[in-house]
């Protein structure tokens, strides 16, 4: 099935999502660095750069991925509204850890759970849009233009 989203029959979501996901796992790994390691606030630095490209690219990505789940019916549609709430729920997740940052917030504690979270239900959010993709062909090109 095709997607909306699309340049030259290839869907932007997918292209996109690998933006936040990467940010964040960058972000997370350099959390772990700081907190489990000396402390050289230059983990701090591309951990807090990372969490906001994250976010910017989260935000870029949700627009096809939108147009995408609002041309969707049926169970892929249910699954992907799960998708998309557990993405906003992610990005609330970063937004909030992102204004500790800002305030001046430690990255121990609070802040930390909070990027375990947003990459536990980030996996969990990135399962079920392969899920979509592999399972029901959401967004893939058959051949004859049918659904399978």
């Amino acid at each position: 099935m095709r997607t909306p989203a699309a340049i030259a029959k290839h869907p932007i979501h997918p292209m996109l999502v690998p933006i936040p996901i990467g940010c964040w796992m960058l972000s997370f790994g350099c959390d772990l660095a700081f907190v489990l390691g000396a402390g050289a606030t230059h983990w701090a630095t591309v951990s807090f750069w990372a969490m906001l490209a994250g976010l910017l690219g989260a935000v870029l990505a949700a627009i096809p991925g939108v147009i995408d789940m609002l041309s969707l019916s049926g169970t892929p549609k249910k699954i992907a509204l799960t998708h998309m709430s557990l993405n906003i729920l992610v990005v609330l997740l970063y937004a909030m850890n992102f204004g500790m940052r800002v305030n001046g917030g430690a990255i121990a504690g609070l802040p930390l759970a909070f990027s375990i979270a947003g990459i536990a239900l980030l996996a969990v959010s990135g399962w079920l849009g392969g899920h979509m993709v592999y399972v029901h062909r959401v967004a893939v090109d058959e051949p004859g233009g049918g659904r399978p």
